[in-house]
């Protein structure tokens, strides 16, 4: 009798974990269509409170934050009228709530644009502060993944908008959005893991012709 009871302690377990992991599941899968199809910056910012809350509910998973961080920081470089300080920091909380869970490449390339767009509303001031923080979270995704194309991509474009005299330009970013297509081509994508940005690179490698 004891053992009966265990096995269907065992199957009601699995019911429920499953159960649970189907509706994690589907809720990321329709948060991530209305990511793709977001037109503006309103759009994003619902989104990323969407993901956010996914990820308030589930508490063990770093990806619905990873997600609500991708999504303000394409408002961020979409729309100019855009604090980029207030959206910055914001997406800075919300890749310390997925660390908290799991510390990877991908949460380091959402930080690595926080950073960027900071730094970008004065490039010559906010460079030893925003700049370097940017390049601190580059650094630290490629030792956590050598082989992550969205860091590769970012760090390519960081050079490729770099005045050729200090060290920047097209010759200069070619090989680097090259090495960032290689890693993309040969990339196995996980379910509900991040696989943009090989259009993007696919595009730059054309304007450095």
């Amino acid at each position: 009798m004891k053992h009966l009871l265990i096995a269907a302690f065992a199957v009601l377990f699995g019911t429920i974990v499953n159960a649970q992991s189907e509706k994690f599941t589907a809720a990321m899968q329709k948060q991530l269509i209305l990511l793709d199809s977001a037109k503006s910056t309103q759009d994003l910012q619902a989104v990323a409170n969407a993901f956010e809350r996914i990820g308030d509910a589930e508490k063990t998973q770093w990806l619905p934050y990873y997600y609500a961080g991708l999504a303000l920081t394409t408002a961020g470089w979409m729309d100019k009228t855009l604090d980029k300080d207030a959206n910055s920091e914001k997406v800075k909380a919300l890749c310390a709530k997925a660390e908290a869970i799991e510390k990877n490449a991908e949460i380091c390339s959402i930080r690595n644009m926080a950073a960027s767009q900071q730094m970008l509303v004065d490039p010559q001031s906010r460079w030893m502060t925003y700049g370097q923080e940017a390049g601190n979270a580059m650094q630290e995704g490629l030792k956590l993944d050598p082989n992550n194309p969205r860091l590769y991509y970012l760090q390519g474009m960081s050079i490729f908008g770099t005045p050729e005299q200090f060290g920047g330009g097209k010759a200069k970013a070619k090989p680097i959005f090259e090495k960032a297509l290689e890693l993309y081509k040969a990339e196995k994508v996980k379910p509900l893991y991040p696989h943009w940005g090989q259009q993007q690179t696919e595009q730059m490698i054309a304007q450095c012709k």
